[in-house]
């Protein structure tokens, strides 16, 4: 059959239309069925190509490969997706292309619902899928669908054929041809982009090993967006709670818990970085909150997360939610599995404390942004305490005893009535100023009423004091006096003055 172009399948498609005749029984009219369907809203390839992943994952599949090419120059591309599963009997494979045709029609026990996946998404995206199965070694069958076929008015015909050529194992081979939907010139271009979003949505399958996938023979990776397992510059994004759980009741009157993980990144380790690291790893521009769904990635963006807009500071910080397909209405999952739509049970139950959250995470990262330009500012005192410290009476340390000091000074929070804590750590001291101190305001807000230069200069002869104050009594402690009860009064006596000012 000559392919026709998509202008011209449209207008058959609309001739057809005029001339066919239908029972008055009939649900569907089967042109214009498949001109709609096509137009079932997947939002990428990546996103209908996940059906068919699903399908195989559901079929105890451990290996996927899927494969890109164009079979003649300039041609539409092509896209087989082969999988070592259960494969499908005879009357499983002639109901698999008929929408609504899964056997396991509303199950919740794994990815798939209604049957609608494997003839949606293929026709979304090509005119013509195959779908080629084989059980025990035995003899392939295969089904297909042809857009153009029926758009011309030739009936369908699901019926099994026999394939020939050997076979071992089980499997299911599915084959779309003429993909026109593909917007992407380079193959090489959309082979990366599937990757990545391949490597997202099944990380959790790829991590744990249940599943290798390929893409022309290469291994796709996981990617996790909370970047816990992601290394950069040897560091790694971290918890910022243990994970909450929420129990839920479903409609079926069963229950089943939320999950939801928080994660912290690094900003003192890769604040430095600069954008296109940033990108290229998805610190920036990866804010936002990963659904999953019975393991798998079904939805991101900004959700749940109430009255709270994102910001950029929301960059540093992760949320990943996931769910078992037991509560399926409380998420309000569409057909196509590309998104969420929360009940009100459940933004009740989760908005409110994720909202919170979410604020707390986002003065985190502020606050670690604070710090990491206080402690850029205290460079130049560090500096001018290690040149004087080959000058000043020797620290003894274990292993390293003797030579100058490092110093370093940072700020947090700290029990409100401590002024500032310090600890040698080899031959580093470090100190840490707590911002809650009154001292804190105190002494460095004055600075920014100053000229610059003045400013300078006062708040090294201020950083100076207190690194000279925080090395004689841990010179003082070495030597067996105790320092702490000292430092702690006049820390208490000292923010009392400061508040009666």
């Amino acid at each position: 059959m000559q392919l026709l172009s998509t202008q011209e399948l449209e207008q058959v498609m609309g001739e057809a239309m005029g001339r066919q005749t239908h029972r008055r029984d009939d649900l569907v009219v089967s042109s214009n069925f498949v001109r709609a369907i096509r137009e079932s809203g997947y939002v990428s390839l990546s996103t209908a190509l996940a059906e068919l992943i699903d399908n195989s994952l559901q079929a105890s599949a451990t290996q996927v490969e899927v494969t890109i090419k164009r079979p003649t120059t300039g041609s539409l591309p092509e896209i087989r997706v082969e999988d070592n599963g259960e494969g499908m009997s005879r009357p499983q494979l002639e109901a698999c292309l008929r929408f609504g045709g899964s056997s396991r029609f509303d199950e919740r026990q794994s990815f798939g619902r209604f049957g609608m996946g494997l003839p949606a998404a293929s026709l979304s995206q090509a005119r013509r899928v195959e779908v080629t199965s084989w059980q025990d070694g035995q003899t392939a069958n295969q089904v297909f669908l042809d857009v153009d076929a029926i758009a011309v008015g030739t009936s369908v015909d699901l019926r099994a054929r026999p394939q020939s050529g050997n076979t071992t194992g089980s499997g299911c081979l599915v084959v779309w041809r003429n993909c026109d939907r593909i917007e992407y010139r380079r193959l090489a271009w959309l082979e990366r982009a599937l990757r990545r979003d391949l490597g997202r949505m099944y990380r959790r399958f790829l991590s744990n090993g249940d599943l290798a996938l390929t893409i022309n023979g290469r291994q796709v990776d996981p990617i996790d967006p909370l970047l816990l397992s992601a290394e950069v510059e040897g560091h790694s994004a971290r918890l910022a709670f243990e994970p909450l759980r929420y129990e839920l009741a479903a409609s079926s009157g069963e229950t089943a818990f939320v999950t939801v993980r928080f994660a912290m990144l690094p900003v003192q380790k890769w604040h430095h970085l600069d954008n296109m690291t940033k990108r290229r790893f998805g610190i920036v521009g990866g804010a936002g909150v990963s659904i999953l769904r019975a393991g798998r990635e079904i939805a991101t963006g900004w959700h749940l997360m109430g009255a709270k807009r994102k910001e950029n500071y929301d960059d540093w910080w992760r949320c990943e939610i996931e769910f078992d397909p037991t509560l399926d209405e409380h998420f309000g999952i569409t057909i196509n599995k590309q998104g969420i739509r929360p009940s009100e049970v459940l933004q009740e139950a989760l908005g409110p404390e994720l909202e919170s959250i979410a604020r707390l995470l986002n003065s985190r990262v502020r606050h670690a942004f604070e710090e990491v330009k206080f402690q850029a500012a205290t460079e130049t005192s560090c500096r001018i305490a290690e040149a004087a410290d080959v000058d000043l009476p020797i620290i003894r340390t274990a292993g390293k005893g003797s030579g100058a000091l490092s110093y370093r000074i940072e700020s947090k929070q700290l029990p409100v009535e401590t002024m500032f804590i310090s600890a040698l750590n080899r031959r580093t001291l470090d100190v840490t100023l707590n911002v809650d101190h009154p001292a804190f305001a105190a002494l460095y807000r004055p600075l920014q009423t100053l000229s610059d230069e003045a400013a300078r200069e006062l708040r090294i002869a201020l950083e100076l004091f207190l690194l000279s104050l925080a090395r004689t009594t841990t010179l003082l402690d070495r030597d067996g006096h105790n320092c702490a009860a000292l430092l702690q009064l006049w820390s208490k006596t000292y923010g009392r003055m400061l508040q009666k000012s």
